[in-house]
């Protein structure tokens, strides 16, 4: 019993010892035929190097580099302990160590990696449904399996030369007992469209121990209705009255369409033609990868050609799809095409911007929003900037300022009296008011402008919510000189 606690402190000081090992690298994947390095170190000085390839156990020393494996590193003094290994063999595939002098006791410290020779797996198999063809919207279920590699091959998806990311499964990897060789297989889930018919489904496998990827491939046959390449009524440019006109219309379908052309009360299922042979319907021919040419063909384009609409319906045993066509005779426009969703942006944008021009307008129309501080500071300052003048009907009268804007009601009434006094101080037919004549030293010119006085009238504000626009009004007093006599009177 007591050799169980020795063994365990030996076991104990090899593993805190061998702690203090650094060993690079610690994983490598090599051909046969490959060379490695492998180098130990330690932070103190060693007097021997040992190193352990396989089942064979090699002494290594910094002056010999004759053998298969030699020694690698800067010297024993500063603790390396590596290894070079010029050609690698299948059967070292495994743990490599090294083992050297501890810095005190007598118990050697070593460190492991790990060597993976590489071995080619086999061909990849692509494990699909055995159905020849699928329809559009069918679920692809398939599996790809690439046996016996060291280590594991790695799998990739393509559709046609396009890498597969979406539906891709996480990969399994299994080995066989007693094997060291690796089993990966990978599954892939698609949702099979119109345009997956006629690439290639394939399976590639990659590996270290391979020149070339390997691959696994099926073709895909998928089956759908016609199709449409462009949206909406068709317009066909370029056609000449009294001239051969050609309509043609492409399309995509698998399996290939029949076509039926509608003119007018005539109808024609392609390949046919009417009885004077001035239409005809031709055969539908395959361009490639599911897509189809449709014509019908005018002898002679009439001025009714253009007017009416020509009426095309494709089918085959999955679906049908219907066009309506228009002849032109100019020239097919060049430029830009706008789609349906940019035509309906631009409306959109272009409403969106009358209605921020109306409402800007109508606010500023009404002093609302925005307008409606700057307008209430405008008419403010404009009343009260404007000259409340003094208004010389008699001696001493004077048009009253209002106070304060509480006072609008009393300045109300004060401004009604003065217009009435105003008003009445006004001659009317031949009525003047007399003043002093002027001396006579002075020029006519200058008798006439005294003769005139202006009035200036102040409109004090009206309401605190919307003030009225500024405004001066001007009362024009015209005197001329009277006798003495009916001055004495008046005085």
């Amino acid at each position: 019993m007591a050799a169980f606690p020795a063994l365990f402190g030996l076991l104990f000081a090899s593993l805190v010892t061998a702690q203090t090992v650094d060993i690079t690298p610690r994983e490598a994947v090599r051909r046969v035929g490959d060379d490695l390095t492998v180098l130990c170190k330690v932070p103190y000085p060693i007097d021997s190097c040992r190193m352990t390839v396989g089942t064979t156990s090699y002494r290594l020393i910094p002056t010999n580099q004759d053998e298969e494996v030699v020694y690698a590193g800067q010297g024993l003094k500063f603790g390396e302990c590596g290894a070079h290994i010029k050609h690698i063999k299948e059967e070292w595939n495994g743990n490599i160590s090294c083992l050297l002098p501890p810095q005190s006791g007598s118990i050697e410290v070593t460190a492991t990696m790990r060597l993976v020779v590489a071995k080619p797996p086999g061909n990849p198999q692509l494990i699909s449904p055995p159905q020849s063809n699928f329809k559009e919207g069918d679920i692809l279920m398939a599996q790809c399996i690439v046996p016996n590699g060291r280590p594991a091959a790695k799998i990739t998806w393509f559709l046609d030369d396009i890498q597969i990311l979406t539906g891709v499964h996480a990969p399994i990897i299994s080995s066989e007992p007693g094997l060291d060789l690796e089993t990966i297989s990978q599954n892939i889930t698609m949702n099979i469209g119109a345009d997956d018919h006629g690439k290639r489904l394939m399976c590639r496998a990659e590996h270290e121990a391979l020149d070339s990827p390997r691959e696994a491939a099926r073709q895909l046959v998928v089956y759908y209705p016609p199709k449409r390449t462009e949206p909406g009524p068709l317009t066909i440019f370029g056609l000449k009255i009294g001239a051969e006109g050609r309509l043609n219309v492409t399309v995509r379908s698998n399996p290939p369409p029949a076509a039926q052309w509608t003119v007018g009360e005539l109808v024609l299922d392609a390949p046919q033609r009417n009885d004077d042979a001035s239409v005809a319907a031709l055969e539908p021919v395959h361009l490639g990868s599911g897509f189809y040419n449709i014509t019908l063909v005018l002898s002679k384009v009439a001025k009714e050609d253009v007017d009416r609409t020509y009426y095309l319906r494709v089918n085959n045993d999955l679906g049908r799809e219907e066009f309506s066509l228009r002849l032109s005779t100019m020239d097919e426009p060049a430029g830009v095409e706008l789609g349906t969703g940019a035509i309906v942006g631009i409306v959109i944008a272009v409403l969106l911007l009358l209605i921020a021009v109306s409402l800007v307008v109508f606010a500023k129309a009404t002093d609302r929003w925005c307008f409606a501080a700057r307008s209430r500071e405008h008419g403010k300052s404009s009343g009260e900037s404007a000259a409340a003048g003094v208004v010389l009907i008699e001696a001493g009268d004077t048009i009253p300022r209002p106070d304060t804007e509480s006072a609008v009601g009393r300045e109300r009434s004060r401004l009604s009296a003065l217009g009435a006094r105003v008003r009445a101080a006004l001659p009317l037919g031949r009525d003047r008011v007399q003043a002093t004549p002027a001396p006579d030293t002075e020029t006519p010119a200058e008798e006439e402008k005294k003769g005139v006085v202006y009035a200036e009238l102040a409109l004090g504000d009206q309401t605190a919510e919307k003030p009225p626009p500024p405004s001066t009004e001007y009362a024009e007093i015209v005197y001329t000189d009277q006798p003495a006599q009916i001055k004495e009177d008046k005085e």
